[in-house]
């Protein structure tokens, strides 16, 4: 009965039933005996799953001009009757005071290759190369921004745990649902966004995520954190979602610690926690004015690691709408839920804040650049 009423749930866009915690595998469990794997190349394949999903690829760029963007591809699929596929790009400037410039646009005649590791639609591509270690993203889907990058790994990606999975389900062997991230947290950038009023170089850092959310996005999370934090030296890079209280509201968090070339930690004891608060008026969110990050692993020999990222996040580069901005296929997949109003607030601190990392005892610090969301969608 519990299946059926979450497929009610599901084709009708409506709140699940309380299920409670126990209904939620979450990845920790995993993460407890392996905290991380290495990914491999066929852990990037795209599932382009036939029933409810939202699936994606994001690149997020840190260009050495100061420039902020990201270019993304979204799969999804609703209730198993209609896939839509949407290629999105966003550039923040670093002059605080040219507009945001946002694309967003539908994909026609999506595939894959035969291994299910390269994206293309009509003007777009995204192919991760044949030793796995870059992806060229391409698109001329919008003449506002025309796509030319190269993303290249270096470190190695991981998961949490031993397949990056939370499972959604009363019943263990029978999951409903599902969420999976899968990184490269540090990676080289190079190539342009062509923009109207000319080319944008994004020579820098970048960071690559895979996402998989198995389920309708409304149902797994009510809130997110992300943060992407790039030093000279150090990457940190933290996922937290909270459940709907469908799920008792459990925190799942997902993240990991890197240097040039190697992993330092990474798995699920790790927090996000807003030390101050600034409501917003339009919607009655808590967006958050300061935050503290915290991770804690040990690195592969063994040493306790510890790390803090903490400070006033500063004028937010945007507040997105959700039901405003995004495609009308996210639309029909969260509908019109009693309580779903989603927001997303985006920060990079013009006062950069710095990484204090602990291993093994010995202390380090550093400063570097801050991207973080804060995501609302539901009480």
């Amino acid at each position: 009965m519990n299946w059926l009423k979450q497929q009610v749930a599901n084709v009708a866009g409506t709140a699940e039933p309380i299920y409670g915690p126990s209904a939620l595998r979450s990845v920790a469990q995993q993460a407890e005996t392996t905290p991380y794997t290495e990914l491999k190349k066929e852990d990037l394949r795209w599932v382009a799953m036939e029933s409810t999903c939202v699936e994606t690829q994001v690149f997020y760029l840190m260009a050495d001009s100061g420039h902020i963007g990201l270019a993304q591809v979204i799969y999804s699929n609703v209730a198993g009757l209609r896939t839509t596929c949407q290629f999105n790009t966003k550039i923040f400037y670093p002059d605080g005071k040219t507009p945001n410039l946002w694309s967003s646009d539908t994909l026609e005649n999506h595939g894959f290759d035969d291994e299910q590791l390269c994206f293309y639609a009509d003007g777009c591509a995204v192919d991760l190369s044949e030793d796995g270690t870059f992806y060229s993203i391409k698109s001329a889907t919008n003449e506002s921004s025309i796509v030319n990058l190269k993303v290249t790994r270096k470190t190695p990606g991981f998961q949490v745990g031993t397949d990056g999975k939370s499972y959604f389900g009363t019943d263990p062997n029978k999951p409903w649902g599902s969420m999976r991230h899968a990184f490269w947290p540090r990676c080289d950038a190079e190539g342009t966004i062509i923009t109207k009023a000319g080319p944008i170089d994004f020579k820098g850092r970048a960071m690559f995520i895979h996402a998989l959310q198995g389920m309708k996005p409304h149902h797994a999370a009510a809130k997110w954190n992300f943060v992407n934090f790039q030093s000279p030296t150090y990457t940190a890079v933290m996922m937290e979602y909270t459940t709907p209280p469908s799920y008792g509201s459990s925190v799942v968090n997902v993240g990991g610690l890197m240097q040039d070339g190697e992993i330092i930690c990474a798995g699920s004891s790790n927090s996000a926690s807003y030390l101050e608060i600034a409501d917003d008026p339009d919607n009655e969110w808590p967006e958050p004015a300061a935050v503290k990050f915290e991770w804690s692993g040990t690195t592969k020999d063994g040493k306790p690691v510890t790390a803090e990222l903490a400070g006033s996040l500063g004028v937010r580069l945007d507040k997105v709408d959700v039901m405003a901005e995004v495609p009308g296929f996210v639309k029909a997949i969260i509908g019109g839920v009693a309580g779903t109003k989603p927001y997303i607030y985006q920060y990079c601190p013009q006062q950069r804040l710095k990484l204090l990392l602990n291993v093994g005892g010995e202390e380090k610090v550093e400063e570097g650049i801050l991207f973080s969301e804060a995501t609302f969608i539901s009480e």
